[in-house]
């Protein structure tokens, strides 16, 4: 009677388990569709600053989410992937409504949007990641910051690969408020916030000199 007692148990775990991994996958897809028709509802719509924050911090913020919340690892990697490409679905079928048919419409290249496909996969991941408690989470988080601050710096400073006046101030600020936020939010203490806020700078550092170098003509790498 124990024995049964106890598989009937596993059992209802083992299907409540399923059951939130089938609506975490609706919910990543959904996101994404949403995420994505928005982009193009509001494209060339509105202040230019809009449309720099939207995309691709929308997009990332969804990642995040979606990353952070996954059943396992390899679930992450499904989910981020499945959000990305609803989104590029649904940002393409907008697109087709107004007679603009691109693969670009993402990333603004071809290039552009094979990197956004990627970043955004890998962000899910780290965001999975961060719910570690040991210094893996904390490097996690502290990518996850450089990222966002690195991605800002190059928005926000006039001749680098992304930068736009409409950019700064007020957007590139708000957004880096909200990345330093990001991180405190994902650890627990208050010494893996300083561990991961202390690897943020340095990732977002280096990456900017690198960034730096490159735009200087540096580094002479072909893109």
């Amino acid at each position: 009677m124990n024995n049964t007692a106890i598989e009937y148990a596993d059992f209802a775990e083992y299907d409540r388990r399923l059951r939130c991994i089938e609506r975490h996958l609706v919910a990543a897809f959904s996101g994404g569709l949403l995420v994505g028709l928005v982009g193009m509802l509001i494209s060339g719509r509105g202040p230019e600053w809009l449309g720099h924050v939207y995309e691709p911090y929308a997009y990332l913020a969804l990642s995040l989410v979606v990353g952070v919340t996954a059943s396992g690892f390899g679930w992450a990697l499904l989910t981020t992937f499945l959000a990305a490409v609803s989104t590029l679905v649904a940002a393409l079928g907008a697109g087709a409504l107004a007679g603009v048919v691109a693969f670009d419409v993402i990333g603004g290249s071809a290039a552009g949007l094979n990197w956004m496909l990627a970043l955004l996969v890998g962000l899910g991941l780290l965001a999975y990641v961060t719910r570690r408690d040991d210094v893996w989470g904390d490097l996690a988080a502290g990518a996850v910051g450089a990222v966002l601050i690195a991605d800002v710096v190059d928005r926000a400073t006039p001749g680098f690969i992304d930068g736009g006046q409409s950019f700064w101030p007020l957007p590139a600020l708000v957004i880096g408020l909200l990345s330093v936020a990001l991180v405190f939010v994902l650890r627990r203490n208050a010494r893996a916030r300083v561990r991961a806020l202390a690897l943020s700078a340095v990732f977002a550092g280096v990456f900017t000199v690198c960034l730096a170098a490159f735009v200087a003509g540096w580094i002479p790498l072909a893109i």
